[in-house]
């Protein structure tokens, strides 16, 4: 497989891919609050960034979301709330770097495929076992309510899917264009 994380190599590109992202997360928030899709985020990061890259961006994703919650959003402060809210951030690393493992091998489909569904099963899977365990119950596991999550980490998989392949495009015109201009 071509290196992913190529159209993002040069730091200008890196910061602008990250903010993009920054941007989309606090959209998502905006929009679905605690629907926010963690493991398209994580898939995304993990195909298009760099190891440590991927991590930083998924870590400032999940603060912008627990700032935005809490002072846009009001979520409440009780020791429920506040006790999720590193739970959502440890679960986003761990699905970045399941997403990251997934892709290590294959074309852009294979590894686009693989990444978004390790990273969904991985977040989803710890969601349910600290619900199970530590959290008080998995009655909000039901298959509409997965299904609803499954639906919008696809969709917003895909939309980043395809503005990080938009951005590839334009930078390898914009490369052209510079070659072939003198």
């Amino acid at each position: 497989m071509p290196d992913p994380t190529s159209a993002f190599a040069t730091g200008n590109r890196r910061l602008l891919w990250a903010g993009l992202l920054l941007a989309a997360s606090l959209l998502f928030t905006l929009g679905f609050a605690c629907a926010v899709p963690f493991a398209a985020f994580g898939a995304i990061a993990a195909m298009t960034l760099p190891r440590r890259d991927a991590l930083l961006v998924v870590i400032a994703l999940w603060l912008v979301n627990q700032i935005a919650g809490f002072t846009i959003l009001h979520y409440p402060w009780d020791a429920m709330t506040l006790a999720w809210g590193p739970i959502f951030g440890a679960v986003a690393v761990a699905s970045t770097l399941a997403a990251r493992a997934a892709t290590r091998n294959g074309g852009l489909v294979q590894a686009a495929l693989a990444g978004f569904a390790a990273a969904f099963v991985v977040y989803e899977g710890a969601l349910y076992i600290v619900s199970a365990t530590v959290m008080g119950g998995t009655e909000i596991y039901t298959p509409a309510i997965i299904g609803r999550i499954l639906a919008i980490n696809a969709a917003g998989f895909v939309a980043l899917l395809a503005a990080s392949l938009l951005i590839t495009a334009a930078g390898a015109h914009v490369r052209m264009s510079g070659e072939y201009s003198a």
